[in-house]
């Protein structure tokens, strides 16, 4: 079931190319794109994005948190409907702040570039009291090289000050095997829009209640990696269609792990 899994991952990413024309690699990188709104909650499953800073009507690529949006995320839910019956929005996604109650409706969220992350006191409290109340974070696409992690760890202690990373890159832990079998994550290379930071090894660290291994994973951060990246140019050609698959394997098993944790 899990091999014509990986082979349906596979077609769905040579299913539409025409973005490449629209779009192409590069073609993003100084897009000014407006901000649709959040859809009305229904229930289903919304692919939430988290904001810092204030709301804005439009994003770019001056806005870190917003890099990818919205074509990664609509891949990656086009990837999440066809494989499982979670029935999610594909066309829509949520943008929420850090202290919006809206955020307690989603059991899963997502941050790109939590190396410009800073919260409020309001903020990292409303963030722990839902991480506590059984939410799940992804920390995606930043890089040590620029101090990146080093913030990330700043602001998380803000928001659980006990808590400490622990590296979970071996494959034992049961995120990697929640739909997916995933044997060596840190098999993925850097995406190549990385390029000119030097050499990078992706690594994956996490929060455990009580800092615990044995108990449930809060959070994981995407050490040196962005496989959000993948999944926005997945239908470009940029990429073989193996590592895109392992970047969609990625987040399906994330998402999974979360919505049963």
């Amino acid at each position: 079931m899990r091999r014509a899994a990986a082979l349906a991952v596979a077609a769905l990413l040579l299913a539409d190319t025409s973005a490449q024309a629209q779009r192409g690699f590069g073609g993003s990188r100084g897009r000014v794109e407006a901000v649709l709104p959040n859809p009305p909650y229904d229930g289903r499953f919304t692919f939430v994005r988290l904001r810092y800073g204030p709301p804005t009507e439009y994003v770019s690529q001056r806005i870190p948190w917003s890099h990818d949006y919205p074509a990664g995320e609509r891949h990656f839910m086009k990837i999440m409907n066809e494989l499982t019956y979670l029935h999610p929005h594909m066309d829509e996604s949520d943008i929420i702040g850090f202290g919006d109650p809206d955020l307690f409706r989603h059991p899963v969220a997502y941050m790109a570039e939590p190396g410009f992350l800073t919260l409020t006191d309001e903020e990292a409290a409303s963030f722990r009291a839902y991480l506590q109340k059984g939410g799940f974070v992804i920390f995606d696409d930043f890089r040590t090289a620029e101090g990146h992690l080093d913030n990330l760890q700043a602001q998380m202690r803000r928001v659980l000050p006990e808590a400490r990373w622990i590296e979970i890159d071996d494959g034992r832990h049961p995120i990697w095997h929640s739909f997916f079998e995933i044997k060596d994550p840190k098999a993925l290379p850097p995406h190549p829009t990385y390029a000119g930071y030097g050499p990078m090894v992706l690594t994956y660290w996490g929060i455990f209640e009580d800092n615990d291994p044995n108990k449930r994973l809060i959070a994981i951060a995407n050490v040196n990696g962005d496989i959000s990246e993948y999944w926005e140019f997945s239908d470009t050609g940029l990429k073989p269609i193996d590592e895109s698959n392992e970047a969609y394997k990625l987040g399906v098993n994330y998402v999974v792990y979360g919505l049963t944790h």
